[in-house]
């Protein structure tokens, strides 16, 4: 008889979990292995061995015993985590005979039997690609795949995705195959092994059966981890994971998350979805706000909002009307209303004497500086020292004095700077640049329409006041009023898709007689207007425009600026602009690559793509003879691409060091800007000291480029390193003018809005990329590729475009009644939690405040109360 498999493997796990076998030297082992084992382990070994010789008994009832006893002792037995359990290790040897057994035996209960153990067994021995372990299973009986531990599971799952994937290019049934998956995949969601579940899952191309999967205990996890994963898949798996997240989120009434996801896959359709399915109105107020950061345009209709009156309150949050409230609410619990000079920026008492000596030397530059450092500094708060009049002053007062404190285009800035005081707040706004409509000064009436634009960025209004007051502005005969105009329907219409300013901005692009600069500016407000909409009729309006162009035109720095137009209506769509980059080779050679490369960088910004970074890398790589125009894009988008998630920035920011070194001077003057915009917002101390380093460059170009790029990475911040080094430079560069001004404006940058403001186009949590911000940034960027023809030309200007990017960092929360509330709330680093088990912390060294609070970058806030805690 067999001996009794109870008692025999009772010891073996016992002593198994209680003797720790020194480990020896291999060679020896090999040599005495018997007698390196303890007894028990002896006594398994052949009590083992006697099992396998049972298995070969042609009497069924013995092998029947035998194999159970084998199966209890494979299944009970317990092992370290480095090493291989015990009864596999002394069953190695007889693999390959139990093997040879196998297919020698009848089908019947115990040949399946026979089939789970081999299978098992295959686990450590089975070849390399053989896929044993899979094939044995397949064959053996229906039993629990969990019984045999994690360990054997996590390796079917490798075995069945090779499997899979063999069977597709055979063009074989996979039914089998998914059978086991369901089992698997069932198996690790009941065992907090999301991650695996949905690898197993994208592996065998069927997502779909996570959704049946999921509980209310671990579909946060999941969709953590499908949303994650999605940044590193290829089109259009990462579209497909996505939509699966989407649907498990609006399956647990999780519907912010679920918008956002929605506005990622910028799909209409499920935010109206989402909006439909929820029935608080409460829920739908926070979806506004969610839509409202996004900076996207929607109307809300009956089924949405079935009510009257809660539709128009709920509007009303899209359209950002009650923005300036909420920010001025945050200026006044911070206490900064107290408006700021340019020289309470400059601080240069702080510096030794000759800067301060050299501050007369072009006093009209100076002002100038001074009227950006003063708008930046003073956004949206409503006062300030040199533009907005003090009650006790006469009705002429301060504002005119230094309005004429500037020359000619300058005065348009200064004008237009009054705008940004009063940015968000349309009513006041309106009213303060009324006066300067009646102006006889065409520069001051240029500025007075460009403010009108900046005061209503991103607030969208049913009477439609920057329309009204800029459309008949547009057709003048003055250039400079004409892209006052152009340039304020472009920011304050970016990104709704306006039917009437197309035909408008459309007529003048096929005007032969347009100015050059009338037209650059009318393609660029084109594409903000029609940001990321693909519109076919906008594209060809502005190629015509292109082609139109006579050879001395097309060298023109501004021409320049006509194929990022087109490049906008395209940003993110990826493939999308393949027909537009088709057109676009039929192009004049001078223009023809530099708009090749700038519909590229439009189309994959903000994707990740690492194909389009290698092919943008490549054209860095080119060396020409004289420096050619098309590789600034290409610097500027391998940054535009590769800011999508963090991996891929760091590396960009390595890559773009090799080009420093390598490159022509056309390439090391984009670098620094490609730097600003993967950090803007963020200063990051490497970046930081590279960009230090070049600002002292010999190339007067690259060195101005470095220090606009030191205001963008620290805009916002208030950073006291950037700021020091800025002040440093100020009395570095105090003889050179042009160099002097654009230290200027990366020191009104670093505090624009006293700290209160950011630049980055990315919010929640990272996850969203805001269209209208990005090209914002992305507008100026392409401006400072050539710094002395526009920026410290007389197109300075176009620095107000950064006014689409900026918006208050900061978390407000709010009562049912959308008044102001005070929460106590823990602030700190975010962590990355994805695929970690149990419930981590998602933030680390945090602090409790009460809100309003300010979020740095990289930071996420929790609610500190016992409710949940809250994604922002």
């Amino acid at each position: 008889m067999a001996p009794d498999p109870n008692s025999a493997s009772g010891s073996g796990t016992k002593d198994e979990a209680s003797v720790k076998v020194p480990a020896k030297d291999p060679k020896k082992k090999d040599d005495k292995k018997d007698e390196d084992l303890s007894e028990e382990d002896l006594a398994l070994k052949q009590q083992l061995e006697l099992y396998v010789e049972r298995v070969q008994d042609p009497d069924p009832g013995l092998q029947k015993v035998a194999l159970e006893s084998m199966r209890t002792e494979i299944r009970t037995s317990t092992s370290s985590m480095t090493s291989v359990p015990k009864p596999l290790k002394f069953l190695r040897p007889h693999y390959g005979t139990l093997k040879a057994y196998y297919e020698t035996m009848l089908d019947s209960d115990l040949k399946k039997y026979m089939a789970d153990i081999l299978s098992v067994l295959a686990l450590t021995m089975s070849a390399e690609g053989e896929r044993e372990s899979l094939k044995y299973r397949l064959l053996g009986s229906e039993g629990d795949i969990g019984s045999w531990g994690h360990e054997y599971v996590r390796n079917l799952a490798g075995e069945i995705a090779q499997e899979y994937a063999k069977r597709q290019t055979d063009e074989a049934s996979i039914d089998d195959l998914m059978e086991l998956v369901q089992e698997i995949v069932a198996f690790h969601m009941k065992h907090n092994a999301e991650p695996e579940a949905v690898d197993l899952l994208m592996e065998v191309e069927d997502l779909d059966l996570l959704v049946e999967h999921v509980d209310a205990t671990n579909f946060k996890r999941t969709c953590l981890y499908l949303t994650s994963a999605a940044k590193y898949l290829p089109g259009p798996d990462d579209m497909l994971v996505l939509d699966i997240a989407y649907m498990i989120y609006l399956k647990f009434e999780e519907f912010p998350n679920a918008l956002q996801i929605a506005l990622f896959l910028d799909n209409m359709q499920y935010v109206k979805q989402i909006f439909t399915s929820c029935d608080d109105l409460l829920r739908k107020k926070q979806f506004c706000y969610i839509l409202a950061r996004h900076g996207i345009t929607l109307e809300l209709d009956d089924d949405m909002v079935p009510d009257d009156d809660d539709r128009y309150a709920l509007q009303d949050i899209v359209n950002n009307v009650k923005l300036s409230e909420g920010y001025l609410t945050l200026a006044r619990d911070i206490e900064v209303m107290e408006p700021k000079s340019p020289e309470d920026i400059y601080k240069a008492h702080l510096l030794d004497g000759r800067a301060s000596a050299g501050a007369s030397v072009d006093s009209a530059r100076q002002n100038l500086a001074a009227t950006f450092v003063n708008a930046f500094v003073n956004a949206g708060f409503g006062q300030d020292k040199l533009m907005t009049v003090p009650s006790d002053a006469s009705s002429g007062g301060s504002s005119g004095n230094w309005l004429f404190k500037n020359k000619e285009h300058g005065k348009m800035s200064a004008a237009a700077s009054l705008g940004m005081i009063l940015l968000w707040d349309v009513d006041s706004g309106l009213a303060q640049i009324d006066k300067y409509f009646h102006s006889t000064d065409n520069h001051v009436i240029a500025g007075a329409l460009l403010g009108v634009g900046i005061v209503n960025c991103g607030i969208r209004n049913d009477c439609d006041p920057a329309l009204a007051l800029l459309s008949e502005y547009v057709g003048r005969e003055d250039a400079c009023i004409r892209i006052g105009a152009i340039m304020g329907l472009g920011i304050s219409y970016a990104g709704t898709q306006n039917d009437q300013i197309r035909h408008k901005l459309s007529t003048i692009l096929n005007d032969a007689k347009s100015p050059l600069d009338v037209i650059a500016f009318s393609a660029i407000s084109l594409g903000l207007i029609y940001v990321g909409s693909c519109n076919e009729e906008v594209a060809q309006a502005i190629i015509f425009a292109l082609m139109d162009r006579s050879e001395s035109e097309l060298g023109e720095p501004l021409t320049r600026l006509i194929p990022l137009g087109l490049g906008l209506l395209y940003l993110g769509k990826q493939e999308s602009v393949e027909a537009t980059a088709e057109v676009s080779k039929t192009f004049n050679e001078k223009i023809r690559k530099y708009c090749d490369m700038t519909l590229l960088s439009c189309a994959y910004a903000g994707t990740g793509n690492v194909l389009k970074v290698q092919n943008l890398l490549g054209h860095c790589a080119q060396h020409h003879e004289k420096g050619e125009a098309y590789q600034g894009p290409a610097v500027l988008g391998i940054a535009m691409v590769a800011m999508a998630e963090e991996l891929g920035l760091e590396m960009a920011i390595r890559s773009l060091e090799h080009l420093l070194q390598y490159g022509e001077q056309n390439i090391r003057r984009a670098v620094p800007l490609a730097l600003g915009l993967l950090c803007i917002s963020n200063p990051k101390v490497n970046v930081m000291d590279t960009l230090s380093r070049l600002s002292h460059d010999t190339d007067s170009e690259v060195a101005m480029a470095a220090v606009i790029s030191l205001g963008l990475i620290g805009s916002g911040t208030n950073n006291a390193r950037i700021a020091g080094m800025l002040r440093n430079l100020s009395s570095y560069y105090y003889k050179d003018a042009n160099l002097l001004f654009c230290v200027r404006i990366a020191q009104g940058l670093v505090h624009m809005g006293k700290g209160l403001l950011t630049l980055n186009p990315y919010h929640s949590d990272r996850f969203l990329l805001s269209p209208t911000a990005l090209a914002g940034v992305v507008t100026t960027l392409f401006a400072c590729l050539d710094m002395k023809a526009v920026i410290v030309g007389k197109y300075h200007y176009v620095l107000y475009f950064l006014v689409l990017a900026m918006q208050p960092r900061m978390l407000l929360t709010v009562d049912e009644n959308l008044k102001p509330l005070s929460v106590p709330v823990r602030v700190g680093q975010a962590v990355d939690v994805v695929g970690q088990a149990g419930r981590p912390k998602t933030i680390t060294g945090f602090q409790t405040h009460s809100t309003p609070v300010l979020l740095a970058a990289g930071d996420r806030a929790e609610l500190a109360t016992e409710k949940s805690d809250i994604l922002l």
